[in-house]
């Protein structure tokens, strides 16, 4: 492909981004493997320069652009070699015409961008949300430990106790040490959230919204292998996923089940008021992932995040039915909106008497609220709010 070829393929893809943020379609990622798998003549090379055009168009917007050729106007105003490239070309974008409108800039849409400053998260702290992500790893303690771990290339220690810190685009995945289990890809944000479940050898530990399970594998290698730790969703595709990484990680305590939404209660009766902690890592806006998934701030809407925190106001109920006497919650979002982290923590506290807000010393992220926030800017991982729910 030539360059000019390139930018007119980001265009494309844009679009198709553009399109699926508006209608909930799929995400970026999926948008680009199945462009270049109907176009087998882009090589590597190619794969690499369009991707990183169409992500950098999607960082440098905030708005959701009108099309992907605004989107690329935008990053063409302040770029001159990519600006020759809209060259009419074959293959190639039209020529820029003097007055083309580009889209606008800023962090997120304004709504979002206003919560987040009401909420904290403004100036550096908003940019950063936007800047490329790391690779962290777990070491699974069940078969390994990351001091004496031999793998390809060495990590930065982190501080989660089992993690590693690569450059974007590691190959990881490649790795035989992946392969047999010895490690998973897990930010160390979330690793940490899953320190602050304590889980112990023989306990029996909830995880209520265990998606395909990185957490959960966390989980495991924290109990060494002995106890009860049920993972549980209402997605079954997603949670179908567990279990052959639950193999290849040696995490043969982990039971799964999959929960009705809505009745999730009914699902769990017969562990009510019997676990040691219950994890409940909320569906949430993600405002803190946008490092790795930057198209999501287009996705959310004021009326999708009212729904968002009345389910997670749900789950901690629930969540708080199953715990024994002098058990724990701990309540996780990966969101920087107090909304859906130290407002929903403080509403808990509000609706139930006799719980209160436990200590975390996660070494990292700083007190807001009844919990901890972790965000990019200061704590180098995803953004995410953990808090330690506590009965007596």
């Amino acid at each position: 492909m030539t360059p000019a070829a390139r930018v007119q393929a980001a265009i494309e893809i844009l679009d198709a981004v553009i399109a699926a943020a508006r209608g909930n379609g799929a995400s970026a990622d999926r948008i680009i493997a199945e462009w270049f798998r109907t176009r087998r003549f882009a090589g590597s090379g190619d794969r690499r320069a369009v991707r990183d055009l169409a992500y950098g168009a999607i960082r440098a917007c905030g708005e959701v652009p009108v099309s992907g050729r605004s989107a690329m106007v935008r990053m063409a105003a302040t770029d001159p070699a990519l600006a020759a490239l809209f060259d009419g070309s074959r293959h190639g974008p039209a020529p820029l015409a003097s007055d083309e409108p580009a889209a606008s800039g800023g962090i997120a849409p304004a709504w979002l961008e206003a919560q987040l400053a009401d909420s904290g998260i403004a100036g550096d702290a908003a940019a950063a949300l936007l800047n490329r992500a790391p690779l962290d790893l777990r070491v699974n303690a069940l078969k390994s430990a990351r001091d004496t771990i031999a793998l390809p290339q060495p990590g930065e220690a982190l501080t989660a106790p089992h993690g590693l810190r690569f450059a974007h685009g590691t190959p990881v995945e490649q790795w035989d040490a992946f392969k047999d289990g010895r490690i998973e890809v897990q930010d160390a944000g979330s690793q940490l959230a899953c320190e602050a479940v304590a889980a112990q050898p023989g306990e029996t530990v909830i995880d209520l919204c265990a998606g395909a399970g990185g957490k959960t594998l966390a989980l495991a290698a924290a109990m060494g292998g002995t106890g009860r730790l049920i993972a549980c969703d209402t997605d079954r595709s997603r949670l179908s996923r567990l279990t052959p990484r639950a193999e290849r990680a040696g995490a043969s305590l982990i039971e799964t089940r999959l929960l009705d939404p809505g009745h999730e209660a009914a699902a769990l009766a017969d562990v009510a008021g019997t676990a040691d902690a219950v994890l409940v890592d909320a569906p949430c806006s993600g405002t803190g992932t946008w490092r790795r998934n930057p198209e999501a701030r287009w996705r959310l809407d004021a009326a999708g995040l009212e729904r968002l925190t009345a389910v997670q106001a749900r789950l901690i109920d629930i969540a708080a039915s199953l715990v024994r006497t002098g058990g724990r919650v701990i309540f996780v979002t990966c969101s920087l909106l107090d909304a859906e982290g130290a407002d929903q923590a403080a509403a808990f506290l509000a609706r139930h008497r006799g719980w209160q807000a436990g200590e975390l010393d996660l070494k990292a992220g700083h007190q807001r609220g009844a919990g901890i926030r972790l965000d990019p800017l200061h704590d180098a991982t995803d953004g995410f709010f953990i808090a330690r729910l506590e009965t007596s």
